[in-house]
C-alpha cells in the first residue's frame, strides 16, 4: 500500500487490508485492528518481508520478546510488529505464544542452554541467546527456575542491569557468521551488532544502518580523530570503531564480525562505497 509521506513501512503496521488502530486517521486502510499482544517462543524468530519461508530476513527477535499481532493468516504467517524497536513484518505463527510471566532477567552470555530441570546432564530443550528476556520463579543452587526450564544462573543477568561499554559488548561476538538481517549469537549483520550491544547498554536503537545514522550521537567531521565507540556509516553498513587503529563490524567480507586495523579497512571499503559519516554518542553513555 502506498503510505503518507514521512511514514517509513518498515516501522508502519499497515498493509494494503488493514492497519494498527493507532492509525486511524493517519494511515487510509479498509479496517483498523487493536492487535494482541504475544511473546517469542522460539530461541530466534525470523521476520520476514513477506509471509513467505523464501522471503527475505529482514531482522529477527529473540526468545520471550514481545510482538503485537495484527493478523493471523491462518496458514502459517503472522503480521507482527516488534516492541523492541517497532520493525514491521512476517513471522511463523507457530513461533508465538501467549504471554507468560514478565520478563525479570535478560541471557547474558552468548548461548545458554535451557534444561527442563535444574541438572546439566539433562538433554537441553533449547539455546537462548544473549539478550532473550526470562522470567525468573526462583532460584535453585546454581540454576534459575523459569517458566520453561532451567538456566545456568551466572549466565544470566537482572534485566535492568546494563554495560558500561557498547564496545566490550561487541568484541564478545567476534567471529559470530554474518547473516543479513540476522540479530543473534547465531548470526549477525552490522546494524544488528550495534543494535544489541547498545541495548545491552541501556541504550535504544533503531534496526538498520540507515536509521541509526539519523538516530545516535551528534554528526562530526570526516576528518575529527576518531576514538572508541565511534560510528562509522557507508551507504549500506556501520561500523564500530575499537581504537584509533580498530574497526569491529559485522561484515559480509569476512562473512562474520571481525576485528581489523581501520585503515587497511577504510581503504577497502572505500574501494565500493564512500565513507559518509562519523558519529559520537555522549561519553555518558559509553565509557572505555
Amino acid at each position: 500500500m502506498s503510505l503518507p509521506s514521512g511514514l517509513d513501512p518498515r516501522l508502519t503496521p499497515a498493509r494494503s487490508d488493514l492497519a494498527a488502530a493507532s492509525l486511524k486517521g493517519v494511515v487510509e486502510a479498509p479496517r483498523y485492528v487493536e492487535g494482541e499482544v504475544r511473546q517469542v517462543a522460539e530461541p530466534v524468530a525470523p521476520v520476514r518481508r513477506r509471509p513467505a519461508g523464501d522471503a527475505p530476513l529482514d531482522t529477527e527477535a529473540l526468545f520471550g520478546e514481545r510482538v503485537t499481532v495484527y493478523a493471523d493468516d491462518g496458514e502459517g504467517w503472522a503480521f507482527v510488529q516488534l516492541a523492541a524497536d517497532g520493525y514491521v513484518g512476517y513471522m511463523p505463527s507457530d513461533a508465538l505464544r501467549p504471554l507468560a510471566g514478565a520478563p525479570t532477567h535478560k541471557v547474558a552470555a552468548p548461548r545458554t542452554f535451557l534444561f527442563p530441570g535444574p541438572d546439566i546432564k539433562l538433554p537441553p530443550r533449547a539455546a537462548l541467546c544473549f539478550g532473550s528476556p526470562v522470567h525468573v520463579r526462583e532460584m535453585r543452587g546454581a540454576f534459575a527456575l523459569t517458566t520453561d526450564g532451567a538456566l545456568f544462573a551466572r549466565h544470566l543477568a537482572p534485566l535492568d542491569q546494563v554495560e558500561g561499554d557498547m564496545v566490550d559488548v561487541a568484541t564478545r561476538f567476534l567471529g559470530v557468521p554474518y547473516l543479513w538481517g540476522g540479530r543473534s549469537a547465531l548470526g549477525l549483520d552490522c546494524s544488528g551488532l550495534v543494535q544489541t550491544a547498545l541495548a545491552a547498554c541501556g541504550i535504544a536503537a533503531p534496526r538498520d544502518s540507515d536509521m541509526q545514522e539519523r538516530a545516535l550521537g551528534t554528526a562530526l567531521a570526516l576528518d575529527t580523530p576518531l576514538q572508541r565507540g565511534d560510528l562509522l556509516f557507508w551507504p549500506g553498513h556501520v561500523a564500530l570503531v575499537e581504537t584509533p587503529e580498530l574497526l569491529l563490524h559485522a561484515n559480509a567480507f569476512h562473512m562474520m564480525v571481525a576485528r581489523e586495523p581501520l585503515r587497511p579497512a577504510l581503504e577497502r571499503i572505500a574501494a565500493s562505497a564512500p565513507l559518509r559519516t562519523l558519529r559520537r554518542l555522549d561519553p555518558k553513555e559509553i565509557r572505555a
